[in-house]
């Protein structure tokens, strides 16, 4: 569902003054101004405003609004839950009584002028692709890729086979040094190839995360060997449309399942190792990362110890939202495949290759 100029709903708390639009201006006090008794697009409260319009309109319903995430409202009608997500005006609603979703639908339209789009086909540039037979739900971006693919002349490109291939040893040291070079640069659409990919990754390709977080290093001063290996990550997607997420029921419980790695000092310039790790829920995932981390990692178990201890940061998150709610049954369990940073979580005993970590 969608609000119709949502940010029209919201009340102000301040005193807020504005200009006669063209075309309506009083012919008695032309130089008079007005004063809003509601937001207005083009503020800068309108956004805050709208949202807290909403969460109290939620909290007359007897919604509760998660704690972990505040864009999530829900509530039980005895077993049977309802789940509402907000993203500005965007909403969905998921549940297994379609009555109950009929009744917060009419609710809704009481209170705010809303579109109702049906059942849910696309969300945030993302398409739900969902099978009643086979109880699956697809989410994928293959239109978008599709579109990124032709923007940047790639959709004719030969695909590849993996994100980023072994042979670019990316660095610094290949950014551009004489002016042809940087001229040459400038009209490269590097950051606005970035954007694009960045926001497929975050979306529905955790495939690629790695692959992005390494190119997006160069941004502010991207050379020719940057821009070749952002190219091959191009025709890997250009050859790999068809990949998304796929969540399929269960008949067991659900359980939260985590895998971490680490990169050690693979960045050729600051010798940071990177940080890899991916959450599964529904034998889908729902929540991945990669990137550098903050410090530099004295040894492997360091840099190991270092991202398991971000996976289980994202665990904690995770397992609280989904205990909320009511889903999860089982404990969390996190893989790794470094036997000296798991004795290390479980016993942290002195040693010469961790005797400095304090924390």
């Amino acid at each position: 569902m969608d609000v119709k100029t949502a940010f029209l709903h919201g009340d102000l708390d301040e005193t807020i003054y504005m200009s006669q639009p063209d075309g309506f201006l009083s012919d008695k006090h032309p130089d008079h101004v007005c004063l809003l008794k509601k937001s207005l697009y083009g503020l800068k409260q309108s956004p805050r405003q709208w949202n807290k319009k909403f969460d109290m309109f939620m909290q007359s319903l007897h919604f509760q609004r998660s704690a972990f995430d505040p864009c999530l409202y829900f509530k039980y009608y005895s077993d049977i839950p309802v789940f509402l997500v907000l993203y500005v005006d965007d909403m969905l609603i998921a549940s297994s009584s379609i009555s109950l979703i009929v009744e917060l639908q009419n609710n809704l339209s009481k209170n705010f002028e809303m579109k109702d789009l049906g059942d849910a086909k696309k969300i945030l540039g993302m398409s739900i692709d969902r099978n009643r037979k086979t109880s699956t739900i697809f989410l994928n971006q293959m239109s978008y890729v599709k579109n990124v693919c032709e923007k940047f002349s790639m959709s004719k490109a030969k695909p590849t086979s993996v994100p980023l291939a072994a042979h670019f040893q990316l660095c610094k040291n290949q950014s551009p040094k004489s002016e042809t070079e940087k001229e040459r640069m400038k009209n490269i659409p590097y950051s606005n190839a970035i954007g694009s990919v960045m926001y497929l990754m975050v979306s529905t390709r955790p495939d690629i995360a790695y692959a992005v977080s390494c190119l997006s290093r160069f941004m502010s001063n991207a050379g020719l060997p940057h821009w070749e290996a952002l190219k091959w990550l191009l025709r890997y997607l250009n050859g790999s449309m068809n990949i998304g997420i796929k969540f399929s029921k269960l008949s067991d419980a659900v359980e939260l399942v985590g895998y971490v790695d680490s990169n050690y000092a693979n960045d050729r310039d600051s010798r940071r190792s990177t940080t890899s790790y991916v959450f599964t829920l529904c034998g889908a995932c729902i929540s991945w990362k990669s990137q550098l981390q903050n410090i530099v990692a004295l040894s492997t178990t360091e840099a190991e110890y270092i991202a398991t201890t971000e996976a289980l940061k994202e665990a904690i998150w995770l397992k609280g939202l989904l205990d909320e709610i009511g889903f999860l049954k089982h404990k969390v369990t996190v893989f790794s495949d470094s036997q000296s940073s798991i004795q290390l979580c479980k016993n942290p005993v002195f040693h010469d290759r961790t005797k400095h970590i304090d924390v």
